[in-house]
């Protein structure tokens, strides 16, 4: 049976404020030195480096320890290998650092597949999306951009949605801006606009904490396709990553995580991108 140890918020959070991060994790967490599945196995423990401040793909629970979409995913990972699982904190900014220095496995940390991060790391196959949607409620009979002459639309001000909205909306659509999702997400909520560009972030927290609005994704803007990541040199564990993400997909079990954070079914995912 798996189980999984996981290094404190707080903790990190502490030594991270105080410049200290850097200098002492590597004596508080396990070096990793796997380079290939067997070698895991062969260990016993498998190290992810996770998000824990982007929810639902990786946040925090009641207890402060790691929970998200990302988190079952190495949780499954730990299981089929058969070791035991240990998610390691990262941030936006160290996630490629903890990973070339060997703190980590590999990171399963809602990383976007682009071709400057692929000069450093090596990406498997997507194993999930970042959407932006255009959200409304199901009643509103929006299905495509040309339908958002006849709609209020609200967006965070200067954000990706902003500009893809801007783009693709007729002229004359009334595209009211907000200075984050948050309050965006507010003007849906108490009606003062009628839909909303936004991710399948806000999609999630829509869905759990006002179902009863029957929000719902009309059509897609745009995808970002996110990759686990490895060292150059880890192509033995990339492969083995790509043949488990496709045996997940297969069996529903990646459905299954998508239905629990998002709230709905696991959509096709992206094809690994071309550059």
């Amino acid at each position: 049976m798996t189980s999984k140890t996981v290094i404190s918020r707080r903790s990190f959070g502490a030594l991270a404020a105080l410049g200290l991060a850097a200098g002492v994790l590597p004596m508080t967490i396990e070096a990793a030195q796997a380079a290939t599945p067997e070698e895991i196995k062969a260990r016993g423990k498998l190290l992810v480096g996770v998000l824990t401040d982007y929810p639902p793909f990786g946040g925090t629970d009641a207890n402060q320890k790691p929970a998200g979409y990302d988190d079952d995913v190495a949780e499954l990972m730990a299981k089929k290998l058969g070791v035991t699982l240990e998610l390691v904190p990262v941030t936006g900014p160290n996630r490629i650092p903890y990973l070339l220095t060997n703190k980590v496995d590999l990171l399963i940390a809602t990383f976007g597949i682009t071709p400057e991060r692929m000069k450093q790391v090596l990406f498997s196959n997507p194993y999930s999306t970042l959407t932006t949607y255009i959200l409304a409620p199901k009643s509103l009979p929006v299905s495509k951009p040309e339908d958002l002459a006849k709609v209020t639309v609200g967006v965070a001000r200067a954000s990706t949605q902003d500009i893809t909205v801007s783009q693709i909306a007729p002229k004359g659509t009334h595209i009211m801006r907000f200075d984050d999702d948050a309050t965006t997400t507010q003007a849906l909520i108490s009606g003062q606009v009628q839909s909303i560009g936004a991710s399948n972030t806000v999609l999630a927290q829509l869905n759990r904490d006002y179902a009863k609005l029957e929000i719902e994704p009309k059509f897609v803007m745009k995808e970002q396709a996110n990759g686990m990541s490895f060292r150059k040199a880890d192509t033995a564990l990339q492969a083995w990553c790509n043949t488990f993400i496709a045996e997940i997909v297969a069996d529903g079990s990646l459905s299954k995580i998508n239905q629990k954070w998002f709230g709905i079914p696991l959509k096709s995912l992206p094809p690994m991108p071309t550059f």
